[in-house]
This record gives C-alpha cells, sequence and structure tokens, in this order.
C-alpha cells in the first residue's frame, strides 16, 4: 500500500511539474511604452548629460534599434501599436480607442495569458466627453484581467497626489504618493502573483511627459508646491532617471522569481521628446519635436531583451514600425494572422531568415481639431521621405527637414526610389479637408 501511494504521489507531482513547465515555457512578456522620449535622449544612444544605466545594460545585453519609427503623437502611436492597424482604419478621436477593437490584450489572453495594463490609459474618451468615457470596465473589454490607470474616466494629476483607478475602484492618494511609483510597485505585485503562469504586462508610462517636475529622488521633492507647480524642462534628465530605475524594479521583481531568463521585455518611445526639452546627443544639441513628423518627432528608442535572442550585434538597424508589434506576437503566440501590415520581428529575435520592411507608410491626423497644421501622410525608407504634399528629404541628413530635395538635382538611381514611394504612397488614402471632433471645432472653422 505504502509502495502504492508513493508511486501515485511521485506520478502526481510529475503531472503537476509537467503542467508548470508547459505554462511557463510561453515567454512572458512585458511592453513598456515611455511617454514622450526619443531616440536621442538615452545615454546609450548618445545623450551626453542623461544616465540610463538599466536600460544601457538592458541594450548591450538584448537588442538596441536603431530605425524605429512611432506617430509624432501618444494617442495615435498608442492606436496603433495595441490594434496593429494603421491610423486612417481605426483612430477616431484623440484620446479615445473604439471598444469594438480587438488588442494585443485580447490577443494574449485569448491565449492563455493573463495580463495587465498599468500606468497611462487615455483611451476612454474624455477629451471630447464621448459616450460610455466615464466607463471604468472599459480596459476589461481590450483583453486586460487588471488594471492601474491614470486618466480612465478623469484626468488629475499623474505624478504627486495621482488620480488613479486600480480595477473600476479610485484609490486615495496624498501629496506624498508618486503615480509612477504606485504604478510600478502593482506591476511587481502583479509578477509576484503570476509568476507560475505566463503573463503579458502592458505598462504605458506616465513618465516622461510633461510637467516636467522632480520626483521623489530629488532635493526638491521636499517642497510640496514643487511638486506640483514648477514644470522646468531642468527636470526632464531627473525624470527619465527615474523612469531607468522603475525599469530596474520590474527586472529585479523578475530575477527575484527566476522568471527573468522566460520574459521578454520590450521598452520603446510613444514619440520623440516633448519640443520645450533640448538634449545634448554626441554634443550636438537636440530640440525635441513631438506633434512633428520630422526625424526627431518620430524616431524613439526600441529595446527588445530575451534571453532566446540569438548572437548578434547589440545595435540593430531594419525599419521598425508600430503595427509590426502586434504581427510579432502573433507570430510568437503561433496563431492565425488577422493583421496584413505589419512585419513580425521573431526571425529577427530568433536569427532566422528575417525579411525586413523597406518602407514605413504613416498616415497622421492627430484629430485635436480641424485647424491643427501638422498632419500628413508620407513614405520613409532608412534615408529618404517623401510626403503626399510632394515634399522629398534626405531625412538622415536634413532631420529637421529644412531643405526639401529638388527632383531636377535627383540621379537616375534616387529619381526610381521617388517614382516607387509615390506609387506605394498613392494607396494610402488622404487627409480629410476638415476634421470636425465637437461643437467648438465647428465654431471656430465657421469664424
Amino acid at each position: 500500500m505504502k509502495n502504492y501511494l508513493r508511486v501515485n504521489f511521485i506520478f502526481s507531482l510529475i503531472i503537476i511539474v509537467s503542467c508548470n513547465i508547459n505554462d511557463i515555457s510561453k515567454p512572458n512578456v512585458i511592453l513598456i511604452m515611455a511617454d514622450d522620449i526619443g531616440y536621442e535622449a538615452l545615454s546609450i544612444n548618445g545623450a551626453n548629460d542623461i544616465r540610463t544605466p538599466v536600460l544601457d545594460s538592458l541594450a548591450r545585453n538584448g537588442i538596441n534599434f536603431k530605425n524605429a519609427y512611432s506617430q509624432p503623437l501618444c494617442t495615435p502611436s498608442r492606436v496603433k501599436i495595441m490594434t496593429g492597424k494603421p491610423n486612417y482604419e481605426n483612430y477616431e478621436y484623440f484620446t479615445y480607442l473604439n471598444p469594438k477593437e480587438k488588442t494585443f490584450g485580447n490577443l494574449f489572453q485569448d491565449n492563455g495569458y493573463k495580463t495587465l495594463v498599468a500606468g497611462k490609459w487615455q483611451l476612454n474618451g474624455v477629451q471630447f466627453k464621448l459616450d460610455d468615457y466615464t466607463d471604468l470596465k472599459r480596459p476589461y473589454t481590450f483583453g486586460f484581467d487588471s488594471y492601474m490607470l491614470w486618466w480612465l474616466a478623469e484626468r488629475g494629476s499623474r505624478f504627486a497626489n495621482p488620480v488613479l483607478v486600480n480595477n473600476e475602484k479610485k484609490i486615495d492618494t496624498s501629496i506624498d504618493d508618486y503615480g509612477p511609483e504606485i504604478v510600478s510597485d502593482y506591476i511587481v505585485e502583479f509578477i509576484n502573483e503570476h509568476s507560475n503562469s505566463p503573463f503579458f504586462i502592458y505598462y504605458p508610462m506616465m513618465l516622461v511627459h510633461d510637467p516636467f517636475l522632480p520626483t521623489p529622488n530629488s532635493k526638491d521633492w521636499e517642497n510640496e508646491q514643487n511638486r506640483l507647480n514648477s514644470n522646468n524642462p531642468e527636470y526632464f534628465p531627473e525624470m527619465v532617471s527615474y523612469m531607468d530605475s522603475t525599469v530596474g524594479k520590474i527586472i529585479n521583481a523578475l530575477k527575484n522569481n527566476n522568471i527573468d531568463d522566460n520574459t521578454i521585455i520590450i521598452l520603446l518611445g510613444d514619440n520623440g521628446t516633448d519640443r520645450k526639452v533640448f538634449t545634448k546627443n554626441n554634443n550636438v544639441l537636440v530640440k525635441g519635436s513631438k506633434g512633428l513628423t520630422n526625424k526627431f518627432g518620430t524616431n524613439v528608442p526600441l529595446i527588445i531583451s530575451w534571453s532566446k535572442l540569438k548572437k548578434m550585434k547589440n545595435e540593430q538597424t531594419p525599419l521598425v514600425d508600430l503595427i509590426d508589434f502586434y504581427s510579432t506576437f502573433e507570430d510568437l503566440l503561433d496563431v492565425e494572422k488577422k493583421t496584413s501590415n505589419g512585419v513580425s520581428l521573431l526571425p529577427l529575435l530568433l536569427g532566422e531568415n528575417f525579411d525586413e520592411r523597406k518602407y514605413i507608410t504613416t498616415y497622421y491626423n492627430p484629430m485635436w481639431g480641424s485647424l491643427y497644421k501638422n498632419r500628413a501622410v508620407y513614405i520613409q525608407n532608412k534615408k529618404y521621405k517623401l510626403y503626399k504634399s510632394g515634399s522629398f528629404y534626405n531625412y538622415q541628413l536634413d532631420p529637421e527637414e529644412k531643405f526639401p530635395l529638388s527632383l531636377k538635382s535627383l540621379d537616375e538611381s534616387i529619381m526610381n526610389l521617388h517614382t516607387e514611394m509615390d506609387s506605394i504612397l498613392k494607396k494610402v488614402p488622404d487627409l480629410p479637408e476638415i476634421n470636425f471632433n465637437n461643437w467648438q471645432e465647428k465654431l471656430r472653422a465657421s469664424n
């Protein structure tokens, strides 16, 4: 009888262990989207006066991408990356994503992952008070089991005394509480709780968006008024440093649970650095260009770390579009692809044959209103950019796009490239002549 019980126990133990192994054989995925930080603002990318040791280490041990490009503005980028679709297919309003859309949260949830979104939401339609903008269940609709979010049904402060909602309940905070710290602590708790099952964490950071304020690591934090009202770009490096340490906290949680080797960490920016910020990069002063379509408004950091990465140069140069991540996740989960625009990065990560994209096409209509001037539709390769308006740039030599190229001066090979880019661009929809997002815009246009 004892032997029978012993055999049964061992057999049961084997089954349990096997199940756990099967569960965790699916890699965990953490997607971190930093808010308002361009490629130039990380020390690994040449920033002279900003220190990002955690991200630098992540890049040296993973892959640091040079040619990742976002939309120029936050909500267009978020809608695009979450759904794997270009903006002209589903971007309807600033600060809004239609609840009918399926996101990568749904994708992972449908494939057996525990899912979390924590950080900046900005997708309920608060800006224009759209129908059901106070719906606290909206993150669940988009495939997230749990959430800790700022700017869900109201905006308020994101830093000191933050307005945060945790799973439909507004949490109590004070002037001594710091939003990014609360959110990162919640992510760590989620990791600790779900270390034995595959999980997907989407972490759209509140940092390093303005207002530029001291962090708890600053001596200026001691003054309560500074925490709320200073808004000085001089705090930008300090906020980047705090962002960096937050990523370090998450990495430590993975290590403490012995799941760091089975976790893919992706960090990227949602758009370029704020226009009030000047960053010295390789001793050249770079003005942030958030909201603009030039290189400094759209070239964002992208770092991917994973133990299964094949040995390769840490710095990689393929063009990466935001829609590529959804396709990458479909490939990772080995499911039927529902998107057609993205290029999966998984073959590159695994050292397999990788057919990198030749072009990125961008439809940028911020939907701020009828009079916003920086709307544009364009196509780019790694060197040249062509707008539907006809402007053509070598944006690597002219990153602020001050000097359009004259077609008459182009050699035959560049002219052929221009012709090819133009033919592709013609397939992208034109911008509407006027956006009428609300009655205020209609009134403004009529005057």
